[in-house]
């Protein structure tokens, strides 16, 4: 059983490893030429040191198989926190991510994620569509495959390995025991591939011009607390001074008290959301709030909280530079864990079927991506899209990653419509309702019915992109030729 020193311990290895991956990021100009952040690195070092590569060595050079070396350098116990890190702290990197903002309107938030919403669904079906017709024509002629499989990509490369391990009960039950096994080792080619593929674009991207950032002094002093300090006007600095005055509280713990706030709140809707199943079509034995995460619900905590604080006139208790600052601590251990959890081992087995699902979807990924985001996405393609395609091939904290790569200090607003959209998406595919059924879809009706839908599917996000991006193209383009133009 864990302890909680063990706990510690491995937090502060994970510390160690971001010093490190800072130093080797100094010291190696490849690093810098890529934009990798330290966060990568750091993860690409536990996972050398980890039992898929050190300790495999080490076994192969005559340590016993149940040595302290064949786990790696790192121990057991350390293994098995940094595991479950990144399906922990990925809630709190959404809790976060409104806190502190002014909330848009309804209408507002459509029209920043209507185009990102409309891309984010035409990755996820394609993930259906594509490898469908691979398991129709090639895998079940040649390999004699369970038809479940089709849905594998779309589980491990949208979902991750939190959607790839929640599902192993299911395929169980649709007697499929191997896919849970098959859709880790999945989810592992596409986080790696993720980040690779989307460091290689990303230069790429610098190199054509696709990134639109304009390049900005920063100012001396601690440059991250900067961009969101010099905008608070001083009514938003004296009110809070004022409301802080007798709080006997340091503010990086009171905000972290908000954004476990909005975490709670998450939980308690998607509890809700499962009860509701539960006395419904759960009945029926039909399961699919289990296989919805609480990152996303998370998010709806987020705003549900600075609303009520903005109702009570408490919104500038909310720093949005410190709850910056969660955010990135979260996101760092999320990277540096779910890297340094990856099971090489795994993609040994079932080879053949491995290499083809892996290559449709990333094939797909990365060709969406450069062809259909610049006409999908108005403004900012690159910037938008890769961290849709990110978030396609493994985990959401890729696409984040990859965003920051191309856009440090979200000056194309990426980041903000990234993470609206997943009100849109979460909820559906990426390890949401579909998700969740798709399986038990298949085997019940069937592969060709399933082809049908998603086809279907598929043809609507893109014409519906398509035509949005005409419409928002033409509102630009007048708001341009305005004689008064809004500002």
């Amino acid at each position: 059983m864990l302890s909680l020193i063990n706990v510690l311990f491995a937090f502060i290895t994970i510390a160690i490893l971001i010093l490190a991956g800072r130093f080797l990021k100094q010291k190696i100009k490849l690093f810098q030429k890529l934009y990798l952040p330290e966060s990568i690195i750091a993860g690409a070092i536990a996972l050398l040191l980890g039992p898929g590569v050190f300790g495999a060595i080490a076994v192969a050079l005559g340590v016993p198989a149940d040595g302290y070396l064949a786990g790696g350098v790192f121990s057991e116990t350390t293994r098995a926190v940094w595991a479950q890190s990144p399906g922990v702290f990925i809630n709190i990197v959404f809790a976060a991510l409104f806190l502190g903002e002014t909330i848009p309107k309804p209408k507002e938030i459509w029209r920043k994620t209507a185009p990102q919403v409309a891309f984010g669904q035409t990755l996820a079906w394609g993930q259906y569509v594509l490898p469908i017709l691979v398991t129709l024509l090639i895998l079940i002629p040649l390999f004699d495959v369970d038809p479940i499989i089709a849905t594998l990509v779309e589980i491990s490369f949208e979902g991750g390995h939190g959607t790839a391990a929640g599902m192993a009960e299911t395929f169980n039950r649709l007697n499929f025991p191997d896919g849970g096994d098959l859709a880790l080792g999945l989810a592992t080619v596409g986080i790696v591939t993720g980040v690779i593929a989307g460091t290689i674009l990303a230069d790429w991207g610098r190199k054509n011009n696709y990134i639109q950032e304009i390049p900005t002094e920063v100012p001396s002093g601690d440059a991250q607390f900067q961009p969101t300090a010099h905008l608070e006007s001083d009514r938003v600095l004296t009110r809070r001074a004022r409301l802080m005055q007798n709080l006997l509280v340091d503010p990086l713990s009171l905000n972290f008290g908000f954004t476990a706030l909005a975490v709670l709140i998450g939980w308690i809707i998607l509890e809700l959301l499962r009860l509701l199943e539960f006395f419904t079509w759960g009945k029926t034995g039909f399961e699919l709030a289990g296989a919805i995460p609480l990152f996303p619900m998370a998010l709806i905590g987020g705003i549900i909280v600075q609303l009520i604080m903005k109702k009570l006139d408490l919104d500038t208790l909310i720093i949005r530079n410190l709850q910056e600052r969660i955010a990135g601590v979260a996101l760092d251990l999320v990277v540096v864990t779910a890297l340094a959890s990856i099971k090489l081992q795994v993609l040994g087995a079932n080879l053949p079927v491995f290499l083809s699902l892996s290559l449709v979807g990333i094939v797909w990924n990365i060709v969406a991506f450069v062809y259909l985001a610049p006409k999908i996405l108005p403004s900012y393609w690159f910037e938008r899209g890769i961290g849709d395609m990110g978030q396609s091939m493994g985990v959401t904290a890729t696409g984040i990653l990859l965003i920051k790569m191309v856009d440090p200090h979200n000056r194309t607003g990426a980041f903000e419509s990234f993470a609206y959209k997943q009100l849109f998406f979460e909820p559906i595919v990426g390890g949401g309702l579909f998700t969740a059924a798709a399986p038990t879809l298949i085997r019940q009706f069937g592969l060709v019915p399933m082809l049908i839908s998603t086809s279907g599917l598929l043809a609507f996000w893109l014409i519906f992109g398509f035509w949005n991006y005409k419409v928002i193209k033409r509102e630009m383009i007048a708001e341009a030729n305005s004689p008064n133009p809004i500002t």
